[in-house]
This record gives C-alpha cells, sequence and structure tokens, in this order.
C-alpha cells in the first residue's frame, strides 16, 4: 500500500502534467497513457481528470498483481 506522502507527489504530478504522472503509476507503453495523452491534447481538465482516476481509484488494492502469471501456479 503507498504512503499517505507518495499519494500526494503522484496526485500533485497527475495535476500539473497529467500524462507523466500516469506515466510514472502504469508505465509509459499502457493503454492508460495513451488515453490520458489523448485527453491531455484535446483539452487538459479532461486529462487531469482521467490522470486523478486512474492515480486514485483503479486497481488500488491489486497493484503487485502479475497478469502474464499462470492462472494455476502451484
Amino acid at each position: 500500500m503507498a504512503s499517505n506522502m507518495e499519494v500526494f507527489c503522484e496526485i500533485l504530478i497527475a495535476i500539473l502534467l497529467p500524462p507523466l504522472g500516469v506515466c510514472l503509476k502504469r508505465g509509459c507503453c499502457t493503454v492508460e497513457f495513451l488515453i490520458c495523452l489523448i485527453l491531455t491534447i484535446l483539452g487538459y481538465i479532461p486529462g487531469i481528470i482521467y490522470a486523478l482516476y486512474v492515480i486514485v481509484f483503479q486497481n488500488r488494492q491489486g497493484e503487485s498483481h502479475d497478469y502474464s502469471a499462470p492462472l494455476n501456479s502451484a
């Protein structure tokens, strides 16, 4: 789980440069980053809203899931 200061810094970066905040949280070659980049190009406010959504709400509990792992790893 992320600390409060880490979340605060992520939110601050997402407000200043929305694609950078998503890139630091999810990576540069993800769908979330591309959506945020397009929304920021089309309008700064939609980019901020989407970046905050990705950082704060999306997949907060399961950050360490490895989706490339087999389903039945016994």
